[in-house]
C-alpha cells in the first residue's frame, strides 16, 4: 500500500514547520505533497527544505483547486488529505488507515464541538450534518472536515465535480454516498491553527449557505424539490379553500401557487435525471 499525503497550503510556512517533521517521522515511506496555493510567504521553500514535493500556483486558486492538483499528481493508491496549519495531528493517520482497511473507501476525521472554528461555524456544521444525514440515510458526523483518507481511484472519479473553493469535503463526501462507496468516521483531536484563517465570514458564509443546496443536488435533487413543490401545492390548496369560502371563487394567486408547485416538481425531476448522468463513469 503506497500512501500519498496531500496538504493544500496558503501562507502556511509556520504550520508546515510543525506538521511536516512529525508527518515524515510517522510515514517515512509516504509521498508528501504540499500544494502551494499562491503563497506570498516562505511556504514553498519551507516545504521543499523539509523534503516534501511542492506544487506551486502563480496565484491563489482555492483550497479545492489545490486538492485537485495534489490528487492528480499523487502516485499513491491511498490519499491522505490534511490541513497544513497544524490543526490536524499526523498521529491520527494510522487510525484512519486502519478503518480504511476494514473495507471502506473513505474515512473522515470527525471533529467534536471543541474542534469547530467558532460557534457560528459549529452551528452551521451541525445543520449540514443533519441535512446530509436526512438526505443519505446515513449518520454523517462531520460533513466539512478536511482530514480524510480515501482510495485514490475512487476519489479521482469525482475530480470534475469538486469546486475550487472551500466546499470540496462536502462535495466529495456526498459523491461517495451517491455512488454507494462506503464512508465512515473516526474521531480526531483538533489543535488551534498556526497563523490566520483564510475563511472570510461574509463571503464564505454565503458560500456555505449554498452548500445546503449542493448537499441536496449532489445526492438526490428530488428530495429537495418534491417537498418544496408539495408545500406550494398545500399553500395553494389552503388559499383556494379560504377564497372559495369567503368569496366563492378561484383566484389568480391560487393558480400561481399551483403552477409553481408543478414547475418546481418538474425542475426536480429533470435535476434528478441530470444528477444520474453526472455519476455515470463515462459521463
Amino acid at each position: 500500500m503506497h500512501i500519498s499525503v496531500i496538504l493544500p497550503a496558503k501562507n502556511e510556512a509556520e504550520g508546515l514547520r510543525r506538521t511536516l517533521p512529525s508527518l515524515r517521522a510517522l510515514l517515512p515511506e509516504a509521498e508528501i505533497i504540499v500544494v502551494d496555493d499562491g503563497s506570498i510567504d516562505a511556504t514553498a521553500s519551507v516545504a521543499a527544505e523539509l523534503g516534501a514535493k511542492v506544487l506551486s500556483s502563480p496565484y491563489s486558486m482555492g483550497n479545492g483547486a489545490a486538492i485537485k492538483r495534489g490528487a492528480r499528481a499523487a502516485s499513491g493508491d491511498i490519499l491522505v488529505f490534511m490541513d497544513a496549519d497544524g490543526q490536524h495531528d499526523p498521529a491520527s493517520i494510522p487510525r484512519l488507515l486502519a478503518r480504511l482497511e476494514q473495507g471502506y473507501d473513505m474515512v473522515v476525521g470527525a471533529r467534536d464541538w471543541n474542534g469547530q472554528a467558532g460557534v457560528s461555524r459549529g452551528v452551521a456544521n451541525v445543520l449540514y450534518n443533519w441535512l446530509a444525514s436526512r438526505m443519505t440515510g446515513f449518520h454523517v458526523r462531520d460533513l466539512t472536515s478536511g482530514f480524510r483518507v480515501v482510495r485514490a481511484d475512487r476519489f479521482r472519479e469525482f475530480l470534475h465535480l469538486l469546486p475550487n473553493g472551500f466546499s470540496y469535503p462536502t462535495t466529495s463526501t456526498m459523491a461517495f454516498f451517491r455512488s454507494a462507496y462506503p464512508v465512515t468516521y473516526e474521531s480526531i483531536p483538533v489543535a488551534r491553527r498556526v497563523g490566520r484563517s483564510h475563511i472570510r465570514p461574509i463571503r464564505d458564509g454565503i458560500r456555505f449557505l449554498l452548500i445546503i443546496f449542493k448537499i441536496a443536488t449532489l445526492y438526490s435533487p428530488l428530495k429537495l424539490f418534491a417537498p418544496a413543490a408539495m408545500a406550494f401545492f398545500l399553500v395553494g390548496l389552503g388559499y383556494y379553500g379560504f377564497t372559495y369560502i369567503t368569496m366563492h371563487r378561484f383566484t389568480n394567486m391560487s393558480m400561481l401557487l399551483f403552477s409553481a408547485a408543478v414547475i418546481i416538481f418538474l425542475i426536480g425531476l429533470i435535476s434528478e435525471q441530470i444528477t444520474s448522468l453526472t455519476y455515470r463513469r463515462d459521463a
